[in-house]
């Protein structure tokens, strides 16, 4: 039986400003916050309030419409112009998660395909057109979720990295965690390692808080333990999420999915990564063309403003690493369960295939 959402409402169209959990509070206070000018939802997305690629480009969607709320002209040119604006500012907030990007032009489409027409009824028609992000969105999330539970057999155990459950993707099932949790529904026999995930601790605060709401047993694991636990407990599977794939499988995750798929490699354990399509840049033709965001050295120097490192010390803060495509098993999309070699069973699906040659 599907389960119900356990926690708040992640994102919200709040009528004048775009809902969010603050992320950054959990597990500890579930706080819902109202981001009612761009500069605040570009600090929400930038500071990781809201994260997570399908949740990015969700509230993006809603910012476009925010930032058509904010324009007081009647003048449907000046209106393009200043959502165009607001368009542009909000893809600088961060520069790694595909979906971002895809949202956000999908928003600029809207736009564009409606020039000439008054204000009120281009604000509408985005208003429309973010709903409809979301609601594509929260069913991509069960297809894929459905698709990646059927590689999991009762009795697994299972490791997976940072979190790309509900609150990464705005809904109830996610991506890595929904394949889990409708493994679960299934009553399959479950137990899930959660990486603590390095430097926002995400895993811990995150993956260990939703799969403890949801009832599937969860043990927290620091990154290092992984090998350790693969060689003298034993895993069965190893499961993340993507902020974007190249179109030859290559994987850019939270740093350490890389670490986590050789050690997977060296023990025999199958890697699966879950992301919805649009996760997927098929303008890059491999990983190594991934753009990498650089963080602020005081998530790694310290935690919850109390510094751990030497003061001066440097710190090196990339948030990604990248996952080649040899040590992926499956790539699991809501159009089923892809495998090697990717740059066929992808390109299928690219926009504009063709089958005719």
């Amino acid at each position: 039986m599907k389960k119900e959402s356990t926690h708040p409402p992640i994102i919200s169209w709040e009528g004048q400003a775009v809902g969010l959990l603050d992320q950054t509070l959990l597990p500890h206070e579930e706080k819902f916050i109202l981001c009612d000018t761009l500069p605040a939802l570009w600090e929400a997305i930038k500071s990781l309030r809201v994260r997570g690629a399908p949740a990015i480009g969700v509230s993006a969607a809603y910012g476009v419409v925010l930032a058509a709320e904010l324009c007081r002209t009647m003048d449907p040119d000046v209106f393009a112009r200043e959502v165009h604006e607001g368009i542009d500012y909000l893809a600088t907030s961060r520069p790694t998660a595909v979906n971002l990007f895809w949202a956000l032009e999908r928003m600029r489409g809207c736009l564009d395909s409606m020039a000439g027409s008054g204000v009120a009824q281009q604000k509408a028609h985005l208003l429309e057109e973010a709903r409809r992000i979301e609601a594509e969105n929260n069913q991509v999330c069960e297809t894929l979720s459905e698709a990646g539970a059927n590689l999991l057999k009762d009795g697994f155990r299972v490791i997976t990295h940072c979190n790309a459950g509900g609150l990464a993707c705005g809904n109830f099932y996610g991506t890595a965690l929904g394949v889990i949790l409708k493994a679960s529904e299934q009553g399959k026999r479950i137990s899930v390692y959660a990486d603590e995930t390095r430097p926002l601790l995400q895993g811990s605060r995150l993956t260990a808080y939703e799969l403890h709401k949801a009832g599937v047993p969860v043990t927290l694991l620091c990154d290092n333990m992984a090998g350790h636990v693969m060689r003298t407990i034993g895993v069965d599977a190893v499961i993340f999420g993507a902020d974007r794939i190249a179109a030859n499988g290559d994987t850019a995750n939270k740093i350490g999915s890389y670490s986590l798929s050789v050690l997977a490699r060296e023990h025999g354990v199958p890697v699966y990564v879950a992301a919805p399509l649009s996760t997927v840049d098929f303008t890059l033709s491999s990983g190594e063309l991934i753009p990498i965001e650089v963080r602020n050295s005081a998530e790694v120097a310290g935690f919850a403003g109390i510094r751990t490192a030497p003061e001066g010390v440097e710190v090196y803060n990339p948030a990604f690493d990248v996952t080649p495509a040899r040590y992926i098993t499956a790539i699991i999309t809501e159009a089923g369960v892809l495998y090697p070699p990717f740059e066929k069973s992808l390109g299928r699906l690219a926009p504009g295939y063709s089958t005719v040659s």
